[in-house]
């Protein structure tokens, strides 16, 4: 059976997602076969002996392999795992484990490595991450995934009975390893020991830790603190995610006071999503936090890869005031913070951030990155041999170190862990232990609404997205602005040739030209007053003096996402009624809803 419609709907914009009844027993053997294609078409590299601490040589390819708690995610990780080893690939299987920690057992060996999870998503859905020399895989690489599945599929033929169920439980894969030839060589399938798995990732950030006590005090000192536990009460809510495997063993290690909520893996969510984002889910975290006096809560979404946070109060931090702490720390922390090559050091942040950061960012002497939205797009510019990235975040709550000390990936633990040092080292050097609600209080205020979701307006006389139309309009109405603000004819006529065949649409019905008619001069520069800055790397953003909006095509739904923030909710407001008149021209029904998003 080739894979359906619906299941190349699974192959998605950063990973492979969907409702589980897709994932059937044939889908997963197809894709085990796709992707013991793809790592066995990787120049092999030598392992790293974790136990001996040494290099061998090796030209056998290594996958890691690992899950989350899902229902399904077992079974679907067994299969691959055995699929992968019929081919000749050697597999290490780590058994239930956070996406950041595959990323660090992938960096152990030859940086190949998949997880089975659907992250943050319902329980009802499933998912695979991968990486291949270290690297996730572009949009394009996922598609050329699922185009190298539908090539093997001529080649194998699926004689299992359940081909056609959903793969949830371990008996559904038995008839797979059963029609696969049985002896498979004894090193092809190792399963590494819980307490090693975890061990070794513990010892490996204690080690970082280490480095920063060094770091911060003179090596007597050093010595002294390096058993020391940081001086925080600290409450934090797993979600019922993987987190809870290792979350107890690792802050306890680190903290002297912590409590945990909802830390044993459940694959059925009882409370919820694991999701950390959304509206009133850190309720119960917030109320822990005041009922425990605790100086910081902190909440970890599904796979380990999304941190959020509320302060000392109760009050959740908004993202954009903790990626500015975190480059914060990145930053003052960073082993060659005395060079030279600091000061050509850059922050990336994603288009959905608000305005004040860029200008934070810029204070703390490096350089603000604006970047598209999606973590595997910002760990592929992490990742570029040439990047002066030290640390790189976004609005949903990745957050990447990239100051050699630890893995370059979005951890939430390891990102938690530093900012707990950091504050805890706050708190030691002033003596007062301020609060990180006064710390939070210092930075500007942020009155803006969630990252919201909006239907996908149907565009059936244009060839245009509706992005790709209001994108064109604002070209127009910058141009507009720059031609009125400049009486030098030649100028004038070098914006003609440059910007307006960027504004010029190949469309004969699209709208963008009856937009254009309905904008008078002076409206223009209501809209878009001078000083106003334009980006377009992932759908429109405008900054104003006074806040900025986003509204951009999401990358893993047929949605639009907008975000809008001000200094004031006077500003707010006012900058969702601009977007909504730049969008009326397109779809009323959209400018309205604009209008309507409140504010967080």
């Amino acid at each position: 059976m080739p894979p359906s419609a619906a299941q190349q709907s699974l192959f998605r914009a950063y990973d492979i997602r969907g409702a589980n009844q897709y994932f059937t027993s044939s889908f997963i053997q197809a894709l085990g076969d796709a992707f013991a294609t793809l790592y066995n078409a990787q120049n092999s590299q030598p392992t790293q002996d974790i136990n001996a601490n040494a290099t061998v040589e090796t030209k056998q390819n290594v996958v890691v392999v690992g899950y989350d708690m899902r229902i399904g995610s077992e079974a679907i990780a067994s299969t691959l795992s055995t699929v992968l080893a019929h081919h000749g690939l050697r597999v290490i299987q780590l058994g239930l484990i956070t996406t950041p920690m595959m990323a660090f057992w992938a960096m152990q060996y030859q940086g190949h490595g998949i997880v089975v999870t659907a992250s943050h998503s319902a329980k009802d859905i499933l998912g695979i991450k991968w990486l291949v020399n270290n690297k996730s895989p572009s949009s394009s690489e996922i598609q050329t995934l699922y185009h190298q599945l539908t090539a093997n599929h001529s080649c194998h033929a699926y004689p299992d009975s359940q081909a056609t169920n959903p793969i949830l439980h371990s008996e559904n894969i038995e008839s797979i390893e059963s029609s696969q030839d049985s002896k498979l060589p004894s090193d092809l399938l190792e399963q590494l020991p819980t307490h090693q798995v975890a061990n070794v990732y513990i010892d490996t950030i204690a080690q970082v830790f280490e480095k920063l006590f060094q770091h911060n005090h003179s090596a007597t000192a050093a010595n002294q603190k390096s058993a020391y536990k940081l001086d925080l009460i600290v409450v934090i809510d797993c979600m019922h995610g993987a987190t809870g495997s290792i979350a107890q063993r690792l802050f306890e290690r680190f903290c002297q006071q912590v409590t945990f909520l909802n830390d044993i893996p459940d694959g059925n969510f009882p409370l919820g999503n694991p999701d950390p984002t959304e509206p009133n889910r850190l309720n119960e975290l917030q109320r822990a936090v005041v009922l425990h006096a605790a100086d910081i809560g902190l909440a970890f979404d599904g796979d380990g890869d999304r941190l959020m946070i509320v302060d000392n109060n109760g009050k959740i931090v908004t993202p954009d005031h903790l990626l500015y702490l975190l480059a914060r720390i990145a930053i003052t922390e960073h082993p060659n913070s005395l060079s030279d090559s600091l000061l050509a050091s850059e922050v990336l942040f994603d288009i959905k951030c608000a305005h004040h950061l860029p200008r934070l960012l810029s204070e703390l002497g490096t350089t603000p990155v604006i970047s598209k939205t999606g973590s595997s797009f910002m760990r592929q510019q992490v990742q570029h041999p040439d990047n002066q990235i030290v640390f790189a975040g976004e609005l949903s709550g990745h957050f990447i170190f990239n100051d050699s000390r630890f893995i370059p990936y979005d951890d939430a633990m390891y990102a938690a862990l530093r900012l707990l040092h950091w504050l805890d080292q706050v708190h030691n050097d002033t003596n007062d232990k301020k609060p990180l609600a006064d710390i939070i209080h210092s930075l500007p205020t942020i009155v803006s609404t969630a990252d919201h979701y909006l239907p996908m307006p149907q565009t059936t006389t244009t060839d245009c997205s509706l992005v790709e139309q209001l994108t064109r309009f604002c070209h127009y109405l910058q141009y507009l602005v720059d031609v009125s603000t400049h009486t030098d004819s030649s100028y004038s006529q070098q914006l003609e040739d440059t910007c307006l065949p960027a504004t010029t649409c190949k469309s004969s019905v699209c709208t963008c030209a009856t937009a254009k008619t309905q904008i008078a001069l002076k409206q223009t520069h209501e809209l878009l007053p001078v000083g106003t800055k334009l980006s377009c790397i992932d759908g429109v953003r405008l900054d104003f003096a006074h806040g900025f909006g986003v509204l951009r095509q999401s990358n893993t739904s047929n949605s639009l996402t907008a975000r809008f923030a001000g200094d004031s909710i006077d500003d707010l407001k006012d900058i969702q009624a601009t977007f909504a008149v730049l969008c009326r021209p397109f779809n009323a029904d959209l400018a309205e809803q604009i209008l309507a998003i409140p504010a967080e």
